[in-house]
């Protein structure tokens, strides 16, 4: 499961930039849902990890990005945040993706 925290981000990335769309409310109710289980789960990755700066982020984004207690952003704001976040997201995965590679290279 080394990879679970990769796949999550990128998981993650994808359904932000999806929330760009005219969707159904439900579908942004599950991104909300899966956004902050995910950043639940990228948070005591971190965390185990002995990152605790990150760790704390991600629990900041889970709190905004949970599904309880609605908080109200703005169409257009909403948008940014996907994006911003979204972009992050991806570029945390392939510096992390690069590390292991360049990790498993200096191996063999």
């Amino acid at each position: 499961m080394k990879y679970a925290p990769l796949i999550v981000k990128i998981a993650l990335a994808l359904l932000l930039f999806a929330c760009l769309g005219n969707h159904p409310y439900e579908f942004y109710n599950f991104v909300r849902w899966a956004c902050a289980v995910g950043f639940v789960y990228l948070a005591y990755k971190a965390q185990s990890q002995a990152n605790t700066d990150l760790a704390i982020a991600y629990v900041g984004l889970a709190v905004l990005f949970q599904p309880l207690v609605k908080i109200q952003l703005g169409r257009q704001l909403w948008n940014s945040v996907d994006v911003v976040l979204g972009i992050l997201l991806l570029a945390s995965a392939a510096w992390e993706a690069f590390r292991w590679w360049r990790q498993s290279s200096a191996r063999s």
